[in-house]
């Protein structure tokens, strides 16, 4: 089976009123993204399962809350990746070349969790916005949409999880 790249799908002209360059710039910024919260997904579900002490089931349903939304986001942003005409990545070798988050080498106890995540969100949040930036520039409203959406939840759960550590 041949490997596709992250270049333009073979499809019909794509004529949206965004320039082909345009698109593509919009779709690698997307591709970061999709990595980002996909690694920030993995780390969320990891540690649904693996939190313990005083706080657990407070924390294991926060988790759970936040990694089932995230599942649902990873749709959004790779089925915008592939309305702009290019193939979203979908490895882990791929996320780990695109990611921003590091992942955590073992179990942390449950105060590192949330520090974890609320690093995690924050740095989802940044990706997001330099996202942004491009699919502003290009006049993308629908991308520029998703991202303003993806900002208001990554900056909310940050805080959400920051506000648990004071």
């Amino acid at each position: 089976m041949g490997k596709k790249s992250n270049s333009t799908a073979s499809a019909p002209n794509i004529n949206i009123g965004i320039s082909d360059k345009d698109r593509a710039s919009v779709a690698k910024e997307l591709s970061k993204l999709l990595a980002d919260s996909y690694t920030l997904y993995l780390m969320t579900h990891n540690f649904h399962w693996n939190v313990t002490g005083p706080m657990f089931n407070a924390l294991h349903q926060m988790f759970m809350t936040q990694y089932t939304e995230e599942w649902t986001a990873l749709d959004d942003i790779a089925e915008r990746i592939r309305a702009l005409g290019h193939y979203a990545p979908g490895t882990y070798a791929e996320y780990s070349k695109l990611t921003s988050i590091s992942e955590p080498t073992s179990v942390p106890d449950a105060a590192a969790m949330i520090q974890m995540l609320v690093e995690g969100n924050e740095a989802v949040a940044k990706t997001a916005r330099a996202a942004f930036d491009k699919a502003d520039a290009a006049n993308d409203q629908p991308t520029a949409d998703l991202l303003t959406q993806r900002l208001d939840i990554h900056e909310k759960n940050a805080w959400m999880l920051r506000s648990m550590l004071q």
